[in-house]
């Protein structure tokens, strides 16, 4: 178990991390969901020991590791940019850390030569050995960064947004082989990501971080159908987050979350009765294969989007530039206290 504990971090007048408290638990999945400047990498960095918090405490199955150096944590760290030697091969990429690490190295090059062979078999990528580092696709240079890392046996891994330079499709492969590795291996994983896909189909538990805090952790079906604070539901990139004073009822909290897919349009006054609903102006479609994308401009200047699944269209047709009233069942909306 991998327990932060109200870990703060500063650079200047720079608050990266403020009081993060988070448990990363044995044998499991963790996505790090968080946008550009949140606080992810430096959450990583302070877990692997390359940096050390100004305040509060990590700890690793009951011993705090803050002063302790990195090689001697047993944790794996999978950069984003990979991080090969582009003069060795694959198998040398992967085997230099048994033969060079600061702790019980391994001499023994039959030893070696089998650990890296069982290390490159996990990731797919059995008889690539002889290959050059620099001459294989970035998919699987994503796959040896990870075997150099996993053919030490640590405890936990962390990966810090390692398929960020993958294409779409590749992408998508790799997350399931990632899942699948993990689970082969029973250890935890610590990932970072920008993309709410990605954090929610990986990880056994989601935690979102937002300005140098968790703002809501716990199971991914959990965070995306009940998002705590307008903070978490923003960067599931799935509910329309506005003023409640724009809308054609009186609500008593003033902040209100409606899924894109969740909103009904009609034209004004005809929204059904018991509905909350929200005048605003049709600005565009975007056609997404099996979904359309539709984006609406409120009163408050606030923009709305609506999904529509076209295997059952829902959405009457609309003109760009005319007006709507969007509709939804109050029981669909997630209320938010505190100032909008």
């Amino acid at each position: 178990m991998l327990p932060l504990s109200r870990v703060t971090r500063r650079y200047g007048d720079t608050l990266a991390l403020e009081g993060l408290s988070l448990t990363v638990p044995d044998d499991t999945y963790v996505s790090l969901l968080g946008a550009s400047g949140s606080g992810k990498t430096t959450l990583l960095r302070l877990i692997a020991g390359f940096e050390a918090p100004d305040q509060g405490a990590i700890a690793m199955n009951g011993q705090v590791i803050d002063a302790m150096p990195p090689h001697l944590r047993d944790i794996g760290f999978v950069f984003q940019n990979f991080a090969l030697f582009p003069h060795l091969n694959v198998a040398d990429n992967v085997g230099f850390g048994l033969r060079h690490r600061a702790v019980s190295p391994v001499a023994n090059a039959a030893e070696v030569n089998d650990r890296v062979r069982a290390a490159l078999a996990l990731v797919g990528l059995d008889g690539f050995g002889h290959r050059a580092a620099s001459a294989i696709s970035g998919g699987q240079r994503q796959r040896v960064a990870l075997a150099r890392t996993v053919v030490t046996e640590p405890r936990s891994v962390l990966l810090d947004e390692p398929l960020g330079a993958l294409d779409a499709n590749l992408r998508a492969r790799m997350c399931d082989e990632l899942r699948a590795i993990r689970e082969r291996l029973k250890i935890s994983f610590l990932y970072v990501t920008g993309s709410e896909t990605e954090a929610l189909t990986m990880g056994d538990l989601v935690a979102v971080l937002s300005d140098g805090k968790i703002v809501q952790s716990g199971p991914p079906d959990v965070l995306f159908n009940r998002p705590r604070n307008a903070d978490a539901a923003r960067h599931l990139n799935a509910w329309n987050i506005f003023d409640t004073r724009a809308l054609d009822t009186t609500v008593p909290a003033p902040q209100m979350a409606v899924r894109f897919e969740q909103i009904g349009i009609a034209t004004p006054g005809r929204a059904p009765r018991g509905h909350l609903s929200l005048p605003a102006r049709y600005l565009a479609g975007e056609f997404n294969g099996p979904t359309a994308l539709h984006f609406f401009r409120a009163a408050d200047d606030s923009l709305v989007q609506v999904v529509e699944h076209l295997s059952q269209p829902r959405l009457p047709a609309m003109t760009e530039g005319d007006n709507y009233h969007l509709h939804f069942a109050p029981d669909l909306a997630r209320e938010f206290p505190g100032a909008p």
